[in-house]
């Protein structure tokens, strides 16, 4: 048995697909998982889509649907792109019970243009699940009851993202305002807050010059608000790996770049050679009374 999704977009344990077909005696990836000890993991990585054409984004659904927490429709390619294709795409990950999320940009623009209301009318009519909101660059002043009443009046959910894109890495100042924030938005209804890191993770965010990740600013979110609510934006191999060793299996991390995913989410389970003997990462000791073949015992 594994965690997986129903059509509804909730998570159920089951059968792999041979058993389920009702093989005998077959052989599959999820029992040689549970074997080794691999931990059953609720989904806790947002891919994005940087604007994929509708077939290779469904094969990648078709792959990986069960370790994708949101599918984030990225930047604002989406808005260009033929329609149709982006209706697609927004109907295949509802197939497969992946919630969809707009991308911030969008939505700063929106704001600073004053054509909010139709930007969430778009978004709904589309059929996405959630809208990104942020004040990174476009939107400075956003009143979090009224956005949020707006988007839930029209059925859409909302993430905030904390961080400005062009101000640099974080200050234990700037943690403080941002954590005022967060809260302000939580309690206003946003589902979720996600930590910016554009997509460098270098200079940005809780990311230094370096793109070595400032593992005590990050605390201090986690501290304030819990793992569960906190998406860490990781784009790139560095800070992926950096905020699992930290974090843990628990993470929720975005901004994973759809073919990269995979990847990922074995560093995630202890699979990957740099994660094996990671403290938080690592598997189970083997049981000592079961004999090793190699070691002829």
């Amino acid at each position: 048995m594994r965690l997986g999704r129903t059509s509804d977009g909730g998570l159920e344990m089951q059968k792999p697909v041979g058993e389920r077909r009702g093989t005998a005696a077959a052989c599959h990836t999820a029992a040689f998982l549970r074997a080794i000890g691999v931990p059953e993991l609720e989904p806790a990585t947002s891919p994005f889509d940087p604007g994929y054409d509708p077939v290779t984004l469904e094969a990648h659904l078709a792959q990986s649907a069960h370790l994708m927490s949101t599918l984030k429709i990225s930047m604002a390619c989406w808005l260009i792109a033929d329609e149709s294709a982006t209706r697609r795409k927004i109907a295949a990950a509802r197939r497969h019970g992946v919630p969809t999320v707009t991308g911030g940009g969008p939505f700063e623009v929106a704001v600073a243009q004053r054509q909010l209301p139709a930007y969430l009318d778009l978004c709904a009519d589309l059929g996405v699940t959630r809208v990104e909101c942020g004040t990174g660059f476009a939107a400075r002043q956003l009143n979090p009851d009224h956005v949020v009443g707006m988007a839930l009046a029209r059925g859409l959910e909302v993430q905030f993202e904390l961080g400005e894109k062009f101000s640099g890495a974080f200050t234990g100042d700037t943690v403080d305002s941002l954590i005022e924030a967060g809260r302000a938005w939580l309690d206003a209804g946003a589902r979720q807050l996600v930590l910016e890191a554009r997509e460098s993770a270098q200079g940005v965010g809780l990311f230094d010059g370096s793109g070595g990740l400032s593992r005590h600013l990050a605390d201090r979110f986690v501290g304030a608000f819990g793992l569960e609510a906190v998406t860490f934006e990781a784009p790139t191999k560095p800070s992926q790996f950096a905020l699992l060793d930290h974090f843990g299996p628990e993470v929720r991390l975005g901004n994973v770049r759809l073919e990269e995913l995979l990847r990922v989410e074995i560093y995630r389970r202890g699979l990957h050679a740099d994660a094996f003997a990671k403290p938080r990462l690592k598997l189970p000791c083997p049981d000592p009374d079961v004999p090793s073949p190699v070691a002829g015992g």
